[in-house]
């Protein structure tokens, strides 16, 4: 079992010495998040929460860049991926985001995954004149042409959203970035059987993400792609013991994770009760998971 630490909400004054302090424990991974803008109005519903709001954002959220964010870190640790979970990625240009994600994997020696999602915040989109409403296809578009672009050597696209004559991108990645796919809808989790590397879950209990791990390995059979490469990031709400970790991985999840650190040191903790806890968590969990 692997394991990442979610570094939403981390206070942006700390997050380099967390990242520091996660690769030095035993971590495999760290997780970063993704929004463009505050909203003062926002009418988009969240799709994860009871109340449809965001939990814990305000407008002194700190959301970095992901792909500058991810260099930085990539700059100050040795060991650790780092992921997004997750990346709005229809909001964006694939062709720029082939070549951000490409540029960090290629100095960071692979060490980043695209973690993408469709979006939820239609106010997000509208302040980018990017249609809402044709987001998915759009999503499986960018996926085509990022593997395209960091494939190496010369390639054309000519599709419904984007279209370019023969073009190559250097520096190419010398292995595709991997691309993982958020979300627990059925069009995502489909999408996530045709064409992710793996999955991000956005948290679930225990025995909700068993059920949405068994869905997911039954639609790859569907899909013919049961014998290809494919990781489970899976955030669990609630205590866990040695045997559920057992379970998850009976499942087919690849990767646990540890919750954000406003959940479970609490908000405003100090880099030091940051440490303790993540120290605590490699020689309690980690440490026994995998002995």
């Amino acid at each position: 079992m692997k394991f990442w630490q979610s570094l939403f909400l981390c206070e942006g004054n700390q997050i380099m010495d967390a990242a520091k302090i996660v690769d030095e424990v035993g971590f495999d991974g760290a997780l970063v998040s993704d929004h463009l803008l505050h909203l003062e109005h926002q009418e988009s519903t969240y799709l994860y929460s009871e109340d449809g709001k965001p939990p814990q954002f305000s407008e002194e959220t700190v959301w970095p860049e992901c792909w500058s964010l991810m260099a930085a870190l990539a700059a100050v640790t040795k060991n650790i991926k780092f992921a997004t979970n997750v990346f709005i990625l229809p909001l964006r240009n694939p062709v720029e985001v082939a070549k951000a994600t490409g540029s960090v994997a290629f100095f960071s020696d692979n060490r980043i995954v695209l973690g993408t999602g469709a979006g939820w915040m239609k106010e997000e989109f509208d302040a980018l004149g990017v249609d809402f409403k044709t987001r998915g296809k759009r999503y499986d578009e960018c996926i085509e042409v990022i593997r395209k672009l960091q494939a190496g050597g010369f390639v054309e696209h000519h599709g419904q959203f984007f279209d370019f004559p023969r073009v190559a991108m250097s520096p190419a990645p010398t292995k595709p970035v991997p691309i993982y796919i958020g979300g627990l809808s059925g069009p995502a989790l489909r999408r996530t059987a045709r064409h992710g590397d793996g999955w991000l879950g956005p948290g679930q209990t225990l025995e909700d993400a068993l059920a949405t791990a068994k869905t997911l390995t039954d639609l790859r059979a569907e899909y013919g792609r049961s014998n290809e490469p494919f990781d489970m990031v899976v955030p669990i709400y609630g205590e866990l013991g040695l045997d559920d970790y057992k379970r998850m991985e009976d499942a087919g999840i690849t990767s646990a994770v540890s919750l954000p650190f406003a959940f479970t040191v609490g908000p405003d903790s100090t880099i030091d009760q940051k440490r303790a806890y993540l120290e605590g968590f490699a020689n309690n969990v980690i440490a026994k998971v995998n002995s």
